[in-house]
């Protein structure tokens, strides 16, 4: 086993620490906010026990899949955007008989402080959905404050996202929704929501789920929120998380999505991708078909 491989297969079951690409002049990097771990039987149904012994590499050392939880950073010049927030300050231990291992969250905004951005620099938030590990820091209050971090912001939410946010499914409490409404404002596919930023629904996940599409220097990045849940669905679209709204949609919009990430000059961006958030999909039978970035 090569040493690159020795490194990949780490990055594969630690969370995920601040690391940032170029497109052209715009720079995009991850918030790192904190980490949930996955009991993977239980986040991808359709998988065995026996292929989880076969690909130990994306388990960590107690047996789950490890979700970074964070935000994308999008600054073009002196203006920025952060697309999802977080979970947020949380720190929740295993439950018995919960899909779920641990969850810690909280790091966001000291993490966009290492990134030299204050909250009140970001001039939007644009969510991929509405659920909790999403939502954070968008609701929250900061630190010794009684309103959330993002002061200057608007809170964009695709319409159909924003119009089934009392479904179960969404996951949105009354207090959740309460603190958004008065920021939130409603986008539609195809807008343009910041220079090079572009809205592409992604439904499956939730009702309304959206990825964004982030365009320059000849790159396009795809920002795909929870279309894919582990780099392991690159290799296997077929199987859908059991947080998925809707599988058999999530699915279908995950095999054109996998398709779409293997175009030439074409990054994707999995928020949940433990530490190998930033990659490419190259289904060339050399190895997983995800392929981390180096940056």
């Amino acid at each position: 086993m090569t040493s690159f491989t020795l490194d990949r297969d780490e990055r594969l079951r630690r969370p995920g620490g601040i690391r940032s690409t170029w497109l052209g002049d715009m720079k995009v990097s991850f918030v790192p906010d904190g980490a949930i771990q996955g009991r993977p039987r239980s986040w991808l149904p359709d998988t065995t026990k026996e292929f989880w012994a076969a690909h130990p590499q994306y388990l960590d050392a107690s047996g789950h899949l490890v979700a970074s939880i964070g935000g994308l950073l999008v600054e073009n010049g002196d203006r920025a955007l952060l697309i999802d927030a977080g979970w947020g300050p949380v720190s929740l231990p295993a439950e018995p008989g919960s899909p779920n291992g641990a969850v810690r969250g909280g790091a966001l905004l000291d993490s966009l402080a290492e990134l030299g951005r204050r909250p009140e620099e970001i001039e939007a938030v644009a969510f991929t959905h509405l659920h909790i590990d999403h939502l954070g820091w968008a609701w929250h209050p900061s630190p010794g404050r009684d309103q959330p971090a993002f002061t200057q912001a608007a809170y964009l939410v695709a319409e159909p996202e924003w119009a089934h946010r009392d479904l179960p499914a969404q996951g949105v409490t009354e207090e959740e929704a309460a603190a958004l409404t008065p920021r939130v404002r409603t986008v539609t596919d195809g807008q343009e929501i910041f220079p090079g930023v572009r809205v592409q629904y992604a439904g499956g996940h939730t009702a309304g789920h959206t990825q964004y599409v982030i365009t320059g220097g000849g790159t396009r990045l795809i920002a795909f929120g929870d279309a894919l849940h582990s780099p392991i669905q690159a290799d296997h679209p077929e199987w859908s998380c059991l947080y998925d709204h809707d599988p058999v949609r999530s699915a279908e919009h995950r095999r054109h999505l996998v398709a779409e990430l293997e175009e030439p000059d074409t990054i994707g961006f999995g928020v949940h991708f433990a530490d190998a958030v930033f990659g490419q999909v190259r289904r060339d039978g050399a190895g997983p078909a995800w392929r981390p970035l180096d940056a």
